[in-house]
C-alpha cells in the first residue's frame, strides 16, 4: 500500500497547471451512454476514479479508450450497444456510479445498478434519484443490493429535489436529456459540474435551460448524437493548492484555471491574510506575513465548497486565532481531526462545529488518510510540518489529484511516494472510497 513521506519547512514556489475536474468528467463519462455515437471528451484527469468509471462502462458493453501524455488527456467513448448492469465489484469503489442510472434507463428502458460505496463522510441517499426518476415513469425495485428501474420511455416531469443534491440533478439531468416532454427541475444544484454538462449534453444535441440556476427546464430529445467536449479545471484541485502556497509561506502561480468558480475560497484566503491575483484563467497567490483566524461554514455552490473545508482547518491551524469550522453538507466529515491532532494541531469537535486554535506548531508523525480531502489536508499539514510526516493510504488521494507529488515536488516540496504506484495496486478490498 502506497505512503507518501514528507519533510515540511519548505516555501512552495513555482507554477503549477491545474488539471481536468474529475467531478465534471464522470458525468460526461456517464452522458456517453445517452448516444450510440462516438463521444470524445479533452482534459480528463489521470485519477483513479477515472480508470474505475472506464471500468465501469467497459463492463456494461461500451467501448472506451483513454489517453494520456501525448493524447492531451484524452478518452473516446462508444456506447453502440450496452448491457445495463452496474455490477457491486466496480460500484462498489465509488458512489459517482451512481450516475449511470438515469442515462441508462433513458436510453434502453431498464437499468440494473448496484447500491454505490463511498468514502465514510455522511449519508448521501440515492433515494432523491429515486423519486425523480418515479415521477418521469420509471418502475424501480430494489432487492440483493441492487435497484432495478425499467420504463418503455421516460416522460417529462415537474421535479421539485427536497434537498440540494449535484449527482441527483445530474443524473436526472441526464435522463430528461431522452425523456419525451418538457422536464422542470427546482431546487437544483448550481455547481460549476453541473454547468459543464450541460454544456457537453447541449453539444449532443439536448435543448437546456437554466444549467448553474437552481430551476432548469430540459426539452426531451429523440435521439442524442456524438460530441467532443473539453473538461474544466479541478476547482478543488486548485483550492488545495492555493492553501499549500498560503500555508508554506511561498509562492504559486495555478494555471489552466477559473478563478470564477473560486470565489468563496479566494475570500476567505485575503480575510486570512493571503494576496490573491487573478487573471483570466490563472491565480498568483503568495503569502509573507502571518496568517489570521477565519470562520468557514460549507454550503453549496456558490458558497465555500465542503470539498475544501478539510484543507482549511489544516490552514487554520497556522492562523493566529480560533478559527470556528462548520460543516453543513456531511454530518460525519471530521474525520481528519484526530490525525491533525497527532501532528499537534489545538482542535476541538462540538457536533458539526470545530474550533481550531492557532498558531500550533505542528511536528511530524505517521497518520492514515479516511477519505478524499482528508488526505489532502494531511500533505498541507505535512508540507509545514517539522520533521517527516508519513501519510498512509494515499490510494484515497490519487482517487481525485492526478500526480500531487510530482507537482508539489516541482515547485520545492520535499515528497516522496514509497510503494506501488496506484496503477499497479488496488485498494484492500475491505476499504470502501467515495
Amino acid at each position: 500500500m502506497d505512503k507518501f513521506v514528507i519533510r515540511g519547512g519548505t516555501p512552495l514556489r513555482g507554477t503549477i497547471r491545474i488539471s481536468g475536474a474529475k467531478n465534471s468528467a464522470l458525468p460526461c463519462m456517464a452522458a456517453a451512454i445517452l448516444t450510440e455515437d462516438e463521444v470524445t471528451l479533452e482534459n480528463i484527469p489521470d485519477v483513479r476514479d477515472i480508470e474505475t468509471e472506464r471500468k465501469l462502462l467497459a463492463s456494461m458493453g461500451a467501448e472506451v479508450e483513454l489517453g494520456y501524455g501525448r493524447a492531451h488527456h484524452r478518452t473516446r467513448i462508444r456506447c453502440a450497444s450496452l448491457d445495463p448492469v452496474a455490477k457491486y465489484e466496480i460500484v462498489k469503489t465509488m458512489r459517482a456510479s451512481s450516475l449511470v442510472l438515469g442515462p441508462l434507463v433513458a436510453r434502453t428502458g431498464m437499468a440494473r445498478v448496484a447500491m454505490p460505496g463511498g468514502c465514510a463522510i455522511g449519508g448521501r441517499p440515492i433515494d432523491l434519484h429515486i423519486k425523480a426518476l418515479q415521477a418521469m415513469g420509471a418502475e424501480i425495485t430494489q432487492e440483493h443490493g441492487y435497484l432495478e428501474a425499467r420504463a418503455k420511455r421516460l416522460h417529462g416531469a415537474h421535479i421539485v429535489f427536497d434537498k440540494i443534491t449535484v449527482t441527483g440533478t445530474e443524473d436526472l439531468l441526464m435522463a430528461a436529456a431522452l425523456a419525451d416532454g418538457e422536464t422542470c427541475m427546482e431546487n437544483c444544484a448550481c455547481e460549476p459540474e453541473v454547468t459543464d454538462l450541460a454544456k457537453m449534453l447541449t453539444s449532443m444535441g439536448a435543448q437546456i435551460e437554466g444549467a448553474g440556476t437552481a430551476t432548469i427546464r430540459v426539452q426531451g430529445a429523440e435521439r442524442l448524437h456524438g460530441a467532443k467536449h473539453r473538461i474544466h479545471p479541478d476547482r478543488i484541485e486548485a483550492g488545495t493548492f492555493l492553501i499549500a502556497a498560503a500555508i508554506t509561506g511561498g509562492e504559486l502561480t495555478l494555471t489552466s484555471c477559473n478563478p470564477e468558480h473560486l470565489s468563496s475560497v479566494i475570500e476567505k484566503l485575503r480575510e486570512v491574510g493571503v494576496q490573491c491575483e487573478l487573471g483570466p484563467d490563472s491565480i498568483r497567490v503568495h503569502n509573507g506575513g502571518l496568517l489570521r483566524s477565519a470562520n468557514i461554514s460549507t454550503e453549496e455552490y456558490p458558497g465555500f465548497p465542503t470539498d475544501m473545508q478539510a484543507q482549511f482547518m489544516a490552514l487554520a491551524t497556522q492562523a493566529e486565532g480560533t478559527s470556528l469550522v462548520t460543516e453543513n453538507i456531511f454530518e460525519n466529515r471530521f474525520m481528519h481531526v484526530q490525525e491533525l491532532i497527532r501532528m499537534g494541531a489545538n482542535i476541538r469537535v462540538e457536533g458539526r462545529i470545530a474550533a481550531v486554535v492557532g498558531k500550533s506548531p505542528l511536528s511530524s508523525a505517521a497518520v492514515m488518510a479516511s477519505d478524499l480531502r482528508a488526505s489532502a489536508s494531511l500533505v498541507l499539514a505535512a508540507l509545514v510540518a517539522e520533521g517527516e510526516t508519513i501519510i498512509d493510504r494515499v490510494y484515497h488521494i490519487d482517487r481525485g489529484y492526478e500526480r500531487i507529488e510530482e507537482k508539489l515536488r516541482g515547485v520545492g516540496a520535499k515528497i516522496r511516494r514509497i510503494g506501488n504506484v496506484f496503477r499497479e495496486t488496488e485498494e484492500p478490498a475491505a476499504e470502501v472510497t467515495a
